[in-house]
């Protein structure tokens, strides 16, 4: 970060911020303080100001445990997190970053993450959106290639690449849903309150709302039939009409039968109206008929007017709602929280760390890897999260980790790594369980709600003992056949299932139980299910 000359206030406000070395490096422009710094710096001046006492840095347990799931999605295997835990080299945690950064994993994570942000769990259309894994596998690419965040938005919204089409199919012919959602998840604004009448905090008019609906209220994804291969779902393409509009027929208590209300042209989110051509005299529409797999191009495309606008650098939205969705991912908080209330009420509460980070966003061409990478190397993420600071589930200053609860993706793989064989299909064991039971995404922000069906489905289901049970080469089978000291086998299972050793007394009892019963299998198979049903296992630590 390029510290930047600034008034005489702030130059005194940076110099009692920064000490005698930032007044230096403000007057010769000297060098450049990574980002992960200036998180920190911000982070620490907000607890002094609230006289807060922050968490201590998390062990390297708790660490190595936090950034598998935050990076890859799945927990450490034994040997990894031994040989990490081993490892006596003060930088292993900034080049364990580094490799997670560049595992195959990480794209995988990432379009995982995105995937729910766009369409939750029950999209608007599951029909339309039942074969989605066309698009999971188009953003997975993009991810796994690092294209920057401006470049794979501006492909999913243009929808005109293989795959990328689906966002769009979930909202076909509701142009107002259509708006609500890019305009939270894109902008980081709510719009939906104008839809009904004027915002009542904000300055946003109802013909506002009906402004932003206009961009996409041309569009229309046409059916192209079932795909190749029997798969289930059907494909679409995305085209758009020359012409159309939404109709506004004033505020919603006053509608009356019949009123079909008046033209509303695109107007963009807080600015100023589309300029758009009139059409050529004579024109005639093409008429969207079933069956029809394909349209002209428009004569003049809204679509493309609006991702110009949305993707620009200059977008008062845009670069900030990114930066504040994916500290929030990270850090279990937007700096402007919820994430999409940019429009409202809330204040940042770092607002020069939010400036600065939107700012090296930009300058870094939009690199999510790279901003991800700052923000988990950075002392605040890796604080502890438990400690005398644990007083509010979503801590306002960021003086502890975030604990949040394992997606249901997340619990799925990591059953998997921590049965000691990932690529192993017990009978049943399929995504669709592990989503009924564990309900909606989790994100880091206390949106949970544990549920007696998890509880039972986790203590009783075959679809978790399956991940368990003993198979040649597994947790089970080398625990139950090692001719090591109980101990060392006890400090196998805890570091494969928690990724950390148990505690003297841990260790103590779980010998005695697993020495209880010559059945040995039994009791080591009892013992591994013990612990994925503790909360420990559940969440992140």
């Amino acid at each position: 970060m390029r510290i930047r000359s600034r008034s005489l206030g702030g130059f005194v406000a940076l110099f009692l911020r920064f000490g005698v070395w930032a007044c230096l490096a403000t007057t010769a422009q000297a060098g450049d303080v990574p980002v992960r710094q200036v998180i920190d710096t911000e982070v620490r001046a907000a607890w002094e100001k609230e006289k807060i006492t922050a968490a201590p840095k998390a062990d390297d347990a708790a660490f190595l445990r936090r950034i598998y799931l935050d990076l890859v999605g799945t927990i450490p295997s034994y040997d990894e997190a031994r040989k990490f835990l081993n490892d006596p080299d003060p930088g292993k945690r900034e080049k364990l970053i580094q490799r997670l950064l560049e595992d195959p994993r990480f794209a995988q994570q990432q379009a995982a993450v995105w995937d729910l942000t766009l369409f939750g769990r029950n999209p608007p259309n599951p029909d339309a959106t039942r074969n989605r894994a066309p698009f999971q596998q188009w953003l997975t690419e993009k991810f796994a290639r690092n294209e920057p965040y401006d470049g794979w938005v501006r492909d999913l919204l243009l929808a005109e690449q293989d795959g990328s089409e689906c966002f769009y199919v979930q909202f076909n012919n509701k142009p107002e849903e259509l708006a609500e959602a890019f305009s939270k998840i894109f902008l980081g604004t709510q719009i939906q309150c104008a839809r009904c009448h004027d915002h009542p905090f904000a300055n946003l008019l109802q013909k506002d709302f009906y402004g932003m609906a206009g961009f996409f209220v041309r569009l229309v994804a046409l059916d192209q039939g079932a795909p190749a291969g029997g798969k289930q779902g059907k494909k679409y393409k995305i085209a758009e009409r020359s012409s159309g509009d939404v109709l506004f027929a004033g505020n919603a208590k006053e509608l009356q039968p019949g009123m079909k209300g008046e033209p509303v042209k695109p107007k963009f989110l807080g600015g100023t109206l589309l300029e758009e051509p009139a059409l050529p005299a004579g024109f005639k529409e093409p008429e969207v008929k079933t069956g029809v797999k394909s349209l002209p191009k428009p004569v003049f495309s809204r679509k493309e007017k609006l991702v110009e606008w949305a993707t620009s650098p200059t977008n008062p939205y845009f670069t900030k709602a990114a930066v504040n969705r994916i500290w929030g991912q990270f850090m279990g908080r937007g700096i402007v929280h919820p994430l999409d209330s940019f429009l409202g009420d809330a204040k940042p509460a770092l607002p020069v760390l939010l400036d600065e980070l939107t700012q090296q966003f930009i300058e870094h061409k939009f690199d999510m890897k790279w901003l991800i990478g700052e923000v988990v190397s950075s002392e605040s993420y890796q604080l502890a999260g438990s400690g005398s600071a644990v007083k509010d589930a979503l801590p306002k200053h960021y003086e502890r980790a975030r604990i949040r609860p394992l997606s249901a993706e997340e619990m799925q793989a990591a059953l998997k790594t921590a049965g000691g064989d990932p690529e192993q299909k017990s009978e049943g064991a399929t995504g669709d369980y592990f989503v009924r039971y564990f309900g909606e995404p989790v994100n880091g922000q206390g949106e949970f709600q544990g549920s007696l069906n998890e509880h039972l489905f986790l203590n009783n289901s075959d679809n978790v003992r399956g991940f368990i049970r003993r198979k040649k080469g597994n947790l089970a089978d080398t625990i139950a056949s090692s001719n090591e000291p109980w101990e060392q086998r006890v400090d196998r299972m805890f570091l494969s299932v928690l990724t950390r050793l148990p505690n003297e007394s841990e260790r103590r009892n779980f010998v005695t139980y697993l020495t209880s019963d010559p059945k040995t299998e039994a009791v080591v198979e009892d013992a591994i299910w013990v612990l994925v049903n503790t909360s420990e296992f559940r969440f992140n630590h």
